[in-house]
């Protein structure tokens, strides 16, 4: 007896949660590879009982460290963006109507491109775009599909169905954690980043799936 507006926005929100699994699990290791040229040193390549090998593991490890480092300060800044835009749509929403379906399909569309061009850029002094984008989207993640569900159900049975609700949040991160996420992003290439792109492509196929949600209840909100 799931409300066919709980379906469909139960698909958007396993391909977004299966694109910030990917992001939160694998952002390091394409992100020092691919952006910082600085991938985790493997130690079978090196001979610990040369001091040669053992000085140069040691640089190289420095060097992940400090990338990995940079790279958790840059994924903050999604967390700063999904707050601005928050408080954004709380003052608009206070003055104008919104429309919840584009607003949400919009955010996920720019996090997907926030995704895509991490291969693309030419330093990593533009990850912090990157990540603002992606916070749009964070942002619209957490407000956006409750705030359309609970147009569309009984307030009897609200708990009942926003409880429920919450497996389309678990269900993607175990698809993902059992390996749908490594096997999805090699099938795009062997390299790290495409993990990213694969994150993107998610983001996009989320936002698109927008567009089956048609019930007018559902997609406008009226500001009082």
């Amino acid at each position: 007896n799931m409300p066919s507006i709980m379906k469909k926005l139960g698909l958007i929100q396993f391909f977004s949660w299966f694109a910030f699994f990917i992001m939160w699990s694998l952002a390091t290791p394409a992100l020092t590879e691919h952006v910082f040229q600085s991938p985790a040193p493997e130690i079978k390549f090196y001979d610990l009982n040369n001091e040669n090998d053992v000085k140069k593991f040691e640089l190289n490890n420095k060097k992940y460290q400090d990338a990995a480092d940079l790279v958790g300060s840059y994924m903050g800044t999604y967390g700063l963006s999904s707050m601005a835009f928050a408080l954004v749509l709380t003052f608009y929403t206070s003055r104008k109507n919104l429309n919840r379906k584009h607003t949400h399909m919009i955010s996920l569309l720019i996090g997907g491109i926030g995704f895509i061009i991490m291969k693309y850029i030419p330093d990593h002094n533009w990850l912090t775009l990157s990540f603002i984008f992606i916070g749009i989207s964070w942002g619209s993640i957490l407000s956006m599909p409750y705030a359309m569900l609970s147009s569309s159900i009984n307030e009897n049975q609200m708990g009942l169905y926003m409880g429920l609700f919450n497996m389309f949040i678990v269900f993607p991160q175990i698809v993902a954690a059992l390996g749908g996420a490594n096997f999805l992003y090699k099938i795009l290439g062997d390299q790290s980043i495409n993990a990213m792109t694969l994150a993107g492509i998610c983001l996009f196929i989320a936002g698109l799936c927008n567009l089956l949600i048609t019930d007018k209840k559902v997609i406008s909100y009226e500001s009082n």
